[in-house]
């Protein structure tokens, strides 16, 4: 489907749907506020491990626009998204399909923000950094909305990269460039995200089918996804530990990530082993909700270590 045709629909289902009296905290919803989080908390950590300083106000600046760069992602994805989130049960209550925001109100909302964030922290911060922004925000919504998503199940490995770089974005807004240690952060994130989503989505399966989503469970059946997720979470145990192994993290951080490596692999194979039933369905959320943990330990132990070397 072409976007001339997509809009065209959407303008059409827009004359059905009431829209145009969202609350504050529709447009809120549109941001994505959850991923949001994960996006500022990732980039502020990948900024303050970067060598060299920023000004505490150009840092607070840069922090805002790419969580505002996040949120607009977030907005124009929900708009392109629509038909799917009026099938599924976990998103049919997002503001579009609830009809509280007509398509074409998201739409210009998210194109707003694109623009506002990326001119900002190109003009106040540097142009590296606005445009390193503004290829992530392309990238989520173009590459992984528009075309992977809907066209192959490698759609969440491929696309997993936009919500990698939010930490390398941050290593931009003061250094100028991005490095070696920069794209180790990438990396853990990059390997974290597809053993983290597909166990969701081995729990939401009927939800994607029924959406005609080529998610991994869906077109390859759930026996190979839970033999991917294994596969990652082994892939993902060294390359958690790569800061260490870079020099740039503690051997204390090194084997805080060899625990919880090793932890990850360890439900990951519950998950393999567990194929039926609510034992099924316990050992896929026990995955989804560690990786949270397992993620955020990480990310707050590096950015603890570099709080304390500033000291």
């Amino acid at each position: 489907m072409s976007l001339v045709e997509r809009q065209d629909m959407l303008d059409q289902d827009s004359a059905v749907w009431s829209g145009g009296e969202g609350a504050v905290s529709d447009y809120v919803a549109l941001l994505k506020p959850r991923v949001m989080s994960l996006v500022i908390f990732t980039a502020f950590v990948g900024m303050m491990m970067a060598p060299g300083s920023i000004h505490p106000v150009l840092g607070a600046v840069a922090i805002l626009c790419i969580a505002i760069g996040a949120g607009a992602s977030g907005a124009l994805n929900m708009w392109y998204d629509a038909d799917i989130d009026e099938v599924m049960s976990r998103t049919k209550k997002r503001p579009i399909p609830a009809g509280k925001i007509t398509p074409n109100e998201a739409f210009a909302f998210g194109m707003m923000l694109s623009v506002g964030s990326v001119l900002t922290l190109g003009l106040l911060v540097n142009w590296f950094a606005g445009a390193f922004l503004a290829f992530t925000i392309f990238f989520y919504v173009v590459v992984y909305t528009m075309w992977l998503k809907r066209s192959t199940p490698q759609n969440i490995v491929i696309g997993g990269a936009a919500g990698a770089f939010p930490p390398m974005v941050g290593w931009a807004a003061v250094t100028g460039g991005v490095s070696l240690e920069s794209f180790a952060l990438f990396l853990i994130i990059f390997m974290w995200t597809p053993p983290h989503f597909w166990a969701l989505a081995l729990v939401k399966n009927a939800d994607y089918t029924a959406a005609k989503v080529p998610m991994m469970p869906v077109v390859a059946g759930e026996t190979s996804t839970r033999h991917q997720i294994l596969l990652y979470s082994i892939l993902l145990a060294p390359v958690g530990m790569a800061p260490y192994f870079l020099g740039f993290a503690s051997p204390i951080y090194g084997g805080v990530a060899a625990v919880f490596g090793a932890a990850f692999i360890g439900f990951a194979a519950d998950l393999w082993r567990k194929r039926e039933g609510d034992a099924a369905r316990k050992a896929c959320m026990n995955l989804f909700k560690f990786s949270i943990l397992y993620l955020f330990s990480l990310f707050a132990l590096l950015l603890g270590e570099s709080l304390v070397a500033g000291i």
